[in-house]
């Protein structure tokens, strides 16, 4: 083996060892390309010399790990997926007459996506006069970076964050304070938030009757995400619906998990 791809390798071995962040089932591309830009910050020659340098560095060791997390996200990100999710699920949720919704948004970074669900969710029972039935409404938003998760509950966003938000629903839905834009109360109350790894914790709950997980998967390897999606669907309520990013899609056995609701927004629906 080469000594880059063994120092590589040791270096994943050690981040997996010491943090619990599972290295080997990330794409090798998407790791390389992380650890590279920590290096150059720190001036580091090679992959052996940086792991010596976490080990003297906890502080650079928290920046490594957050690197390693895809934070990249705004609310209703990719607006007609958000668009199709307001018109086909959210008033088919509703219509189920479950004593208690259950929705999880996995990889949620700073909220963004969970806070985007919630306010489609709040939107729908304010135009149908169903607001009572918002205390049966539980959304969870799950992340593995607990700095991310702090940045949600803050509720604190910049302009650029919500440079996809529809007007309506941003003079509505997003109150200033001082110069940051927050959460109108209502919404932000359904929503909480949760530190879990997507490949190594329990999901929030059972039942899950809408799961949005966009642009997360891509990362992982193809084993990985066989088992991902086996879980998904496991955690499903019957019916229950899926939604993926616009680069992701459903491979091997997990065609035979789920129908397409709306194929070229990847929503899904549990068989």
């Amino acid at each position: 083996m080469h000594e880059d791809d063994a120092g590589f390798r040791a270096l994943m071995d050690k981040v997996t060892r010491d943090r619990g962040f599972r290295c080997s089932s990330y794409k090798d591309k998407c790791l390389r390309r992380r650890f590279a830009v920590r290096m150059r910050a720190k001036g580091t020659a090679s992959h052996s010399e940086y792991a010596r340098m976490l080990d003297a560095d906890p502080r650079e060791y928290d920046r490594l790990v957050r690197s390693l997390t895809i934070n990249v996200t705004k609310f209703f990100r990719n607006w007609d997926t958000f668009s199709a999710v307001a018109q086909k699920v959210i008033p088919a949720l509703w219509e189920r007459g479950e004593r208690e919704l259950r929705l999880w948004s996995a990889g949620c970074s700073s909220g963004e996506e969970a806070y985007s669900v919630s306010i489609l969710v709040h939107k729908h029972a304010t135009e149908k006069n169903l607001l009572p039935r918002l205390e049966s409404v539980s959304i969870v938003g799950t992340d593995i970076d607990r700095e991310c998760l702090d940045d949600a509950e803050r509720a604190l966003y910049r302009d650029t964050a919500l440079v996809e938000t529809p007007a309506d629903l941003r003079e509505r839905y997003f109150p200033k304070v001082g110069g940051l834009f927050t959460m109108l109360p209502a919404v932000k109350r359904l929503v909480t938030f949760e530190s879990r790894d997507l490949l190594g914790s329990p999901p929030p709950f059972e039942n899950v009757h809408l799961l949005v997980c966009r642009n997360v998967v891509i990362y992982f390897e193809r084993e990985a995400q066989d088992a991902l999606f086996a879980e998904f669907h496991r955690v499903l309520a019957p019916g229950g619906f899926l939604v993926l990013g616009k680069v992701e899609t459903l491979l091997g056995a997990a065609r035979g998990l789920f129908s397409p609701v709306n194929a070229r927004e990847r929503i899904f629906r549990k068989i």
